[in-house]
């Protein structure tokens, strides 16, 4: 499988959690696969007001979830870092 493929999945999965987005400052994610297993490092902006351990969980279990789903691994760790707060749209 490709990164962008890889890439993808994970962008879609943590586009999916309200109130969250990627950073944009970042070009690449930090996600690998390898031997079966995946792990990821996300950092993220989050939208203020929002409650960051509930956020955090959720973009963990979607991306997890996600990458087992189309993948067929085993996922080790999805590490998130919220690095921004941003206002409501």
């Amino acid at each position: 499988m490709s990164e962008a493929a890889l890439n993808d999945v994970v962008r879609r999965a943590v586009a999916s959690v309200d109130g969250v987005q990627l950073r944009k400052s970042r070009r690449r994610l930090g996600v690998e696969l390898d031997g079966g297993r995946a792990r990821a490092e996300l950092q993220l902006a989050v939208e203020y007001g929002r409650v960051l351990p509930e956020v955090s969980a959720a973009v963990q279990e979607r991306v997890a979830a996600m990458l087992v789903r189309t993948f067929d691994v085993e996922v080790e760790a999805i590490d998130v870092t919220v690095e921004q707060l941003e206002r409501a749209r």
